[in-house]
């Protein structure tokens, strides 16, 4: 069927203001992206899974122009021993970044990787999985353009986490990455990303981890006030794996952030969470579609969100759990905390299930401060500033508990007190 003809035209104008990469064992997979893309159309506002959310900054030919900002506190995860990977404006800046080789994983770079590579299997692979039933076209087209990023072969438990590092030094940049990671049988590794990385940047993650593998994710996102994001990851888990990934985003007028979930192996393990903190001219997007499509299969959706000053925030979640898939046990909450009249919370929860043994569940709310637990601090001596912010600290806490290192949850909580006594002045 013909694209509407506003959808066809921002589509072609955002294809001729990009250069399809050489990508060697790469080709075929961004010739294929590419032609998804036009079968698909880029997102209007009148898509389904873009109502609440307007995604024209994030199609237009050119990125729009967003100011630098410099932080005074300390770079995020500063404090732990990991291998680091700097990304500047979207590209790889080997002077910056650590020696890649790392006991039990192989690092190579996409812009780099050349003849016959591991990464062929996959790359495009999840993501192309991941358009069906819901088209992600901004995916797509991450995969056809891709200029940099990292492919991560995992086969033993590594010794230390690797930092995805991005940097933002230009206020027109436009940077898109792609990254691929592969865990093997028993493997396991953790990933940190932290950063604005661009004025708008457009980010995809391919992750397969197969049977006992282990992943967990940590992000922290810019607190460039005026950035753009776009970013998808993609998930397949076979038997008795685990992948559990938690996002703070604070600032940024605009952050989309995708997350497919496929569960493909009996006794898997999937935990998703994500908590913002947003002022004024903020819009924040969760999407997440979980597939549940083995025996006895968890999954665990907990995201938090502290609004004021007019910030819009927004959550679509999906659990599927398709016919066979018995004793699945899936979990959603998505909660709000409006610190003001201005602000709006956004949410399409949803369950689609076609087996009988299971438990899920799903629940979606918004509300103020909570008025007793107020006076109680207040009547403890305590100012009404620092007592708001020690119950924004509690609303959020369900969501970074998910994290499962405590020194990782002691510094996400640490970003957030921080943010929160910046914005009392």
């Amino acid at each position: 069927m013909a694209l509407p003809q506003i959808k066809q035209d921002a589509t072609d104008a955002r294809l001729a203001a990009l250069t399809l990469p050489d990508g060697g064992w790469s080709d075929t997979a961004r010739q294929e992206a590419v032609a998804r893309v036009r079968n698909m159309g880029l997102p209007g506002a009148r898509d389904e899974y873009w109502k609440y959310t307007r995604p024209d900054t994030l199609v237009q030919p050119d990125a729009p122009k967003a100011a630098l900002f410099e932080a005074e506190e300390t770079p995020v995860f500063g404090e732990v021993d990991r291998l680091k990977i700097v990304f500047v404006d979207g590209v790889f800046d080997a002077e910056a970044s650590d020696d890649l080789a790392m006991e039990h994983v192989t690092i190579d770079r996409l812009a780099d990787a050349a003849d016959i590579h591991w990464a062929k299997d996959l790359y495009g692979v999840l993501e192309t999985r991941g358009q069906t039933p819901v088209h992600r076209p901004l995916a797509a087209l991450n995969t056809a353009f891709a200029t940099d990023g990292v492919l991560i072969h995992v086969t033993g438990k590594a010794p230390k986490p690797v930092s995805l590092i991005y940097r933002h030094e230009s206020e027109t940049s436009d940077a898109i990455l792609h990254h691929v990671v592969k865990v093997e049988s028993g493997a396991e590794l953790t990933i940190l990303e932290n950063g604005p990385a661009a004025a708008r940047f457009n980010k995809c993650m391919e992750i397969d981890i197969a049977d006992g593998g282990v992943l967990h994710h940590v992000r922290a996102q810019g607190r460039d006030p005026e950035r753009r994001a776009a970013t998808a990851m993609f998930v397949r888990l076979g038997s008795e794996s685990v992948f559990k990934s938690f996002t703070l985003t604070a600032n940024g007028v605009l952050t989309r952030n995708e997350m497919v979930v496929e569960l493909t192996g009996d006794d898997a393990i999937a935990h998703v969470a994500g908590a913002c903190v947003g002022d004024g001219d903020f819009h924040h997007d969760d999407t997440v579609f979980i597939t549940h499509d083995a025996l006895n299969c968890e999954s665990r959706q907990v995201f938090k969100k502290v609004l004021r000053n007019g910030a819009t925030g927004v959550f679509q979640g999906k659990i599927l759990v398709k016919e066979g898939a018995q004793k699945t046990d899936g979990y959603q909450i998505s909660q709000s905390l409006l610190l003001d009249e201005d602000s709006q919370f956004l949410a399409k929860p949803e369950l689609e299930i076609y087996a009988d043994d299971v438990a899920c569940s799903h629940g979606s709310t918004s509300g103020a401060i909570d008025e007793e637990g107020l006076f109680y601090l207040r009547s403890r001596g305590i100012e009404e500033g620092p007592a708001t912010d020690l119950l924004t600290l509690a609303f959020l806490a369900e969501a970074v508990m998910e994290i499962e290192d405590e020194s990782l949850q002691d510094e996400i909580n640490g970003r957030v007190e921080a943010w929160l006594t910046r914005r009392r002045g």
